[in-house]
C-alpha cells in the first residue's frame, strides 16, 4: 500500500496555503513528494533552502531528503536527528 502524495512547488512559492495543504496531507500520508519547478527555481540551493524551510515549519518528526529537483518529506513518531551532509 502506497501511503505517498504528489505535490508541485510552482511560482508562487512556499505560501500559507501550501504549508496548510502540507500539514493537511500528513494526516493520511506518511510521505509527501514535492516537485520542484523550474519557476520556483531550479538550483540546487534553492531547493535545499525550500527543504529547510519546510522542515522549520513543520516540525521536529519529519526528515528529507532531496533527489535531483525533488523533496521527499517523510513522518515520523518519533522525534529525528536532522543530519545534513
Amino acid at each position: 500500500m502506497i501511503r505517498q502524495v504528489e505535490m508541485q512547488l510552482g511560482k508562487n512559492g512556499l505560501t500559507d496555503k501550501f504549508i496548510e495543504t502540507l500539514k493537511n496531507n500528513f494526516k493520511t500520508h506518511t510521505s509527501v513528494r514535492i516537485s520542484v519547478l523550474k519557476n520556483a527555481g531550479h538550483e540546487r540551493d534553492k531547493v535545499r533552502e525550500i527543504s529547510e524551510k519546510i522542515l522549520g515549519e513543520l516540525g521536529e518528526n519529519y526528515n528529507a531528503r532531496i533527489i535531483g529537483f525533488t523533496i521527499v518529506i517523510k513522518k515520523w513518531r518519533r522525534a529525528v536527528r536532522k543530519i545534513i551532509p
